[in-house]
């Protein structure tokens, strides 16, 4: 079957919002970080997320050595999922955990 040369025509619809676009970049930037993956530990679950050498653009403390992670080391992102006050308070108190650190950890009990 031919293709047609003509451009297609934008569909509207009164149902999509009008910052559907913002929406979709931010969806496709949290792809490209990666899906966290769920950790269970004595102290609770843990959404842990691997950040690239590509991605660490910040300098981080470290709270298994308090050492610093320097720009373009590779790293883990980790924050509790059951956190007491919610999903956005486990999320707002999320550390940077060098991997060796992360998984050497020991579990403290409060």
């Amino acid at each position: 079957m031919p293709r047609s040369n003509q451009p297609r025509r934008r569909r509207t619809s009164s149902r999509r919002p009008a910052d559907a676009n913002d929406a979709g970049e931010l969806n496709l930037n949290r792809a490209r970080m990666g899906i966290p993956a769920s950790e269970s530990a004595p102290d609770g679950v843990w959404a842990v997320r691997a950040i690239s050498a590509g991605n660490a653009q910040k300098v981080y403390s470290c709270p298994g050595c308090h050492h610093q992670i320097n720009p373009g080391v590779s790293h883990l992102v980790v924050w509790q999922e059951d956190a007491m006050f919610g999903d956005e308070a486990g999320l707002r108190d999320r550390r940077h955990w060098h991997s060796n650190c992360w998984r050497g950890r020991s579990y403290r009990y409060r």
